[in-house]
Formats: structure tokens, C-alpha cells, sequence
């Protein structure tokens, strides 16, 4: 990121020319961002996966709930993760058109369009639909949710904690 950012201060953001190429490369890298994402929808829904998936959705931090127990198939779970990454697109390019339009930001569009790639990239869902590698060890549905504080988090998926959310939402039924 830091490379990025050095890079980025030497581009001459003042040089019109040179503002009009990086404001072409940044909407071209989404509009291939938008692509890829729906290209992968499409393949999602072509191999029509209706292998079924059970996990244990994790509790909101601080909330002392117990977690939410998840059915679903692998073709719903992946379109959600697809819908997941284009709401991130959607949500990056409305704040870069704020923060460049209104207040005139240039390099985050720089940054942005590298981003945008790196993301792409990293998205699970890309790496097993796109790039064709297999959905095991790190791709594993559920996926587990890179965390800041150290080891990854994310879903339970062992039939222990899948009995216990089963029981409890039994219970609520009852």
C-alpha cells in the first residue's frame, strides 16, 4: 500500500492529460470489475449447484446472541457472495465519485484502480468460478472471513454446532 501511495505522488495529477488516463483507467477497471462479477453469476447459475449447506452464522460482535443457524445451497450461498462483492463495487465507486467530485481527490483513483484488480483477485468466489481452483482448504464453503486481529473467523461448520443451532431452533418453535 505504501508503494502505492508513493507512486502515486509523483504522477502529475495537474497535467489534464494525464488526469483524463487515470480517470479512464479507473472506470475501465470497474466496468471489468462488473464483468468479471457478472460472468462468474452466470457460471454460478449455469452449474445450478444445489448441493445443500448448513453452518452456523457467527453472532454480531458484543451482541451476546447465539449464532444463527444457515441453510442454504451452494448456488444460493455463491450468488450471495457474488452480490456481496458487486455491493463493495457499488459502494467503492459512490464514495470515489464523492470524494473526487466533490472534493476533488485525484490519487484514490490512482489507488482505487490498482484496488479494484487486487480485490477482484482475492475474491474467493472469483478464484473458484473464475480461475478454476477447487473449492477446498482456504475456499471452502462457507468461506472464513480474513480478521484483523489475527486467525480468520467466520461460519461454524462442524455437526456439533450445527445440532446445537438445530436444537435451539427448535426450541423457538416450540
Amino acid at each position: 500500500m505504501l508503494i502505492r501511495w508513493t507512486v502515486a505522488r509523483k504522477i502529475p495529477f495537474e497535467d489534464p492529460d494525464v488526469l483524463l488516463y487515470v480517470r479512464i483507467a479507473y472506470v475501465s477497471v470497474q466496468l471489468i470489475v462488473l464483468a468479471v462479477y457478472y460472468y462468474v453469476s452466470v457460471q454460478v447459475k449455469k452449474k445450478n449447484d444445489l448441493t445443500v449447506l448448513k453452518y452456523v452464522e457467527p453472532p454480531t460482535p458484543m451482541s451476546g446472541e447465539d449464532g444463527k443457524l444457515v441453510t442454504t445451497t451452494v448456488r444460493d450461498y455463491d450468488l450471495q457472495q457474488t452480490s456481496t462483492g458487486l455491493r463493495g463495487v457499488y459502494t467503492g465507486v459512490a464514495m470515489m465519485g464523492v470524494m473526487h467530485i466533490y472534493f476533488k481527490f485525484t490519487q484514490p483513483l490512482f489507488i482505487q484502480s490498482l484496488m479494484g484488480l487486487k480485490s477482484l483477485y482475492d475474491a474467493k468466489i472469483v478464484q473458484i468460478h473464475l480461475l478454476g481452483q477447487p473449492a477446498s482448504g482456504e475456499l471452502q464453503r462457507p468461506f472464513k472471513v480474513a480478521s484483523m486481529f489475527g486467525a480468520p473467523t467466520g461460519p461454524q461448520t462442524d455437526a456439533a454446532a450445527i445440532a446445537e443451532a438445530e436444537k435451539k431452533v427448535g426450541k423457538k418453535d416450540d
